[in-house]
């Protein structure tokens, strides 16, 4: 494999930033200013591969759904079914045209799952040719049925996961690899910016480490020496400022509006199941007992990402205008009871977001159109709660500034920990998640 394919391997997972920079370094070699490789060098110094034991203890990829390869294994079994060619059932796809190829060997509808009513009797298999005992005949209905529910739960999950990746680094883990690979400037800088996004949440009372810092800006310029060289459009997947989509047509500026537009749909729709499974305190959104804080925290996080895609384009299109007929806002995440007592007890207070989400229609059931805002309401409820709509992009795009390189910190649930294998007993003792 060559160092720009390991690079690009690095998008669909949640490697380091110094272990991104190491790779870095040697892409680029004698092409780095000594200024540039000095900046890099913060960082790569502390690489895996420079360390005295070259481990971390927290994941380096994302989860992956289960698919149905058992169940379906079991299947080709019990039907004796010759498969001409091995298929992946790690696929939703294969899955369900499994079940649409298999279910009518006993005259089962995909879908119909009731064991009471949706089975045929004695009389109903003999008049469908069906010469197997009820046993075998319940056997085979029942592992239709578990696939059924597997390849809902393999779903399920997926889109879980999919809005995870979303939440931490938009789309770039979707670029093609002819595209990526078609600029190195412009490889090196999504790459690096995609691994300083994954970076995971530490458990403070004070904000999250911005991802965009020192080595991202020094990556960005070097982009924008060679604008012409430069695929703005790869780059637009993960960062869509000002800066980025001017250079991009209307045309491209429109499709990606289109697909921002379509996962906020997505995300919208699973965003009003997750509020209807959990019981959350609105007022507050501090978790308490039952709630899936895990699952609503990443699809909060997937909306604000989207929403913030979607509110950029927008704006690079002229389109503005859009907001004051419809406007949605933000997404609360749910914060650990303790967390809020300490920053309570620091002197801080709840978040004006918090207040903000409070006063306006819950932004997925406007964005379907079962509730109305507009731009006019959202900037009443941040002057109600002393927020500067703009500033704090309820309904512009949100600005940032330059953050310095820090260490990634070996992390238990969040809570720092000096060394990687201390992390690791920590997380199989079940220290910080209150199991002990």
């Amino acid at each position: 494999m060559t160092t720009v394919e390991q690079l690009y391997e690095t998008l669909d997972q949640r490697r380091r930033p110094e272990d991104v920079a190491e790779i870095i370094i040697e892409l680029l070699k004698n092409k780095l200013t000594k200024h540039e490789w000095t900046l890099l060098e913060k960082a790569a110094k502390g690489s895996l591969k420079r360390s005295m034991f070259g481990y971390t203890s927290m994941l380096e990829t994302f989860g992956t759904a289960a698919g149905a390869e058992k169940q379906i294994t079991k299947a080709i079994e019990i039907f004796k079914i010759a498969e001409s060619e091995k298929s992946d059932y790690n696929n939703a796809e294969n899955i369900e045209a499994f079940l649409n190829r298999i279910s009518p060997l006993i005259q089962k509808s995909v879908g119909q799952n009731n064991f009471k009513s949706d089975r045929l009797n004695k009389i109903q298999r003999i008049e469908a040719g069906l010469d197997i005992s009820k046993r075998n005949y319940n056997k085979k209905w029942r592992l239709l049925k578990r696939i059924e529910k597997r390849l809902y739960k393999y779903i399920q999950e997926s889109k879980k996961i999919e809005f995870q990746k979303i939440a931490k680094h938009g789309l770039s883990h979707t670029i093609n690899q002819q595209d990526f690979e078609a600029d190195l400037n412009t490889a090196c800088f999504i790459a690096y910016f995609n691994a300083r996004s994954g970076l995971r949440s530490t458990f403070t009372n004070q904000s999250q480490e911005r991802p965009f810092d020192e080595i991202c800006e020094m990556l960005f310029n070097r982009c924008k020496e060679n604008p012409d060289r430069t695929n703005w459009q790869a780059i637009a997947y993960i960062y869509t400022t000002e800066e980025v989509l001017q250079h991009l047509t209307d045309e491209q500026k429109g499709t990606l509006l289109g697909r921002w537009t379509e996962i906020l749909r997505e995300i919208a729709e699973f965003l009003g199941e997750l509020w209807n499974e959990n019981d959350i305190n609105r007022k507050t959104m501090a978790v308490k007992k039952g709630n899936d804080s895990t699952t609503w925290n990443n699809t909060a996080g997937a909306w604000n990402k989207a929403r913030d895609n979607w509110m950029n384009l927008i704006y690079a299109l002229g389109m503005e205008y859009i907001l004051e007929d419809l406007s949605f806002g933000k997404v609360m995440r749910l914060m650990a009871a303790d967390v809020i007592a300490w920053h309570l007890s620091t002197g801080g207070k709840l978040d004006p977001n918090t207040e903000v989400w409070n006063r306006v229609p819950l932004p997925w059931e406007v964005f379907q159109g079962k509730e109305f805002c507009n731009k006019k309401m959202i900037v009443e409820a941040c002057r109600k709660a002393e927020l500067d709509p703009e500033k704090s992009g309820w309904i512009a795009p949100r600005t940032h500034q330059v953050s310095r390189f820090t260490p990634t910190p070996e992390l238990v649930h969040g809570v720092i920990v000096s060394n990687p294998f201390l992390a690791s007993v920590l997380r199989k003792n079940k220290y910080f998640s209150g199991k002990v």
